[in-house]
């Protein structure tokens, strides 16, 4: 049995499944599903529609695991939108808003207070830093490291496969350093790391490494004298 505590706010036809564990005024909106073992804070808001503590479906071509992963994690004082889907094996941190349509798979972490923005994709085994924004539909690609303060802006597409299935399981995502900011529609290919406090422009296609504290615009992406 899950023990739902007197100042919790249940929405009609909830459904919350053995083990969860629910803190003291926390909030869950209509048709929401609290899958088996997810363990929520205090005062954290759930929107309306959302699946939490999901375990990860595959088939022979994917490289996850069959094997149920860990429990998901929600801390408190965290915001969570409207028709969000995380997995289980994740933890998101303190003070964490997470927007409409969001999708965060397992065995990522986000720490406090960082934003997932509406529609923004987080794939699996990837970590997210505090402070970071993650701006609207961007797609954060699985094994990918965002250190502190890190900015996501709106449509950023990453990849982590730099031999598009010809090799097994050969994969790493982007390494972003603290402070580093990317403009909207940027591309980041595989295992590429952008430079602490770096700042990538809009459109750009970041095929090579960027230095710590320099501005890079173009296809590909190269340094901009001042």
């Amino acid at each position: 049995m899950s023990a739902i505590p007197e100042t919790a706010q249940i929405g009609k036809h909830v459904v919350i499944e053995e083990d969860v564990v629910i803190g003291e005024n926390v909030t869950i909106g209509h048709n929401t599903t609290i899958l088996e073992g997810t363990q929520i804070g205090h005062n954290v808001t759930i929107g309306n529609h959302c699946v939490l503590g999901i375990q990860p479906a595959v088939n022979e071509r994917m490289r996850n695991s069959t094997n149920k992963v860990d429990r998901l994690v929600i801390q408190s004082h965290t915001t969570i939108g409207q028709l969000v889907s995380i997995y289980a094996g994740t933890i998101i941190g303190q003070n964490v808003f997470i927007g409409d349509h969001a999708s965060i798979r397992e065995n990522v972490s986000v720490d406090e207070k960082s934003v997932v923005g509406r529609a923004a994709i987080v794939e699996l085994n990837s970590t997210i830093g505090k402070s970071c924004t993650i701006q609207t539909l961007a797609y954060v690609t699985g094994d990918t490291t965002l250190e502190d303060n890190v900015f996501i802006g709106p449509c950023v597409s990453m990849s982590n496969d730099k031999y598009m299935g010809a090799e097994s399981y050969n994969l790493k995502g982007p390494y972003i350093k603290k402070g580093a900011k990317i403009g909207n529609n940027a591309s980041l290919l595989p295992g590429v790391t952008i430079g602490r406090n770096s700042i990538i422009g809009a459109g750009a296609a970041v095929t090579k490494d960027i230095s710590n504290d320099i501005t890079a615009a173009g296809v590909p992406a190269k340094k901009l004298q001042p």
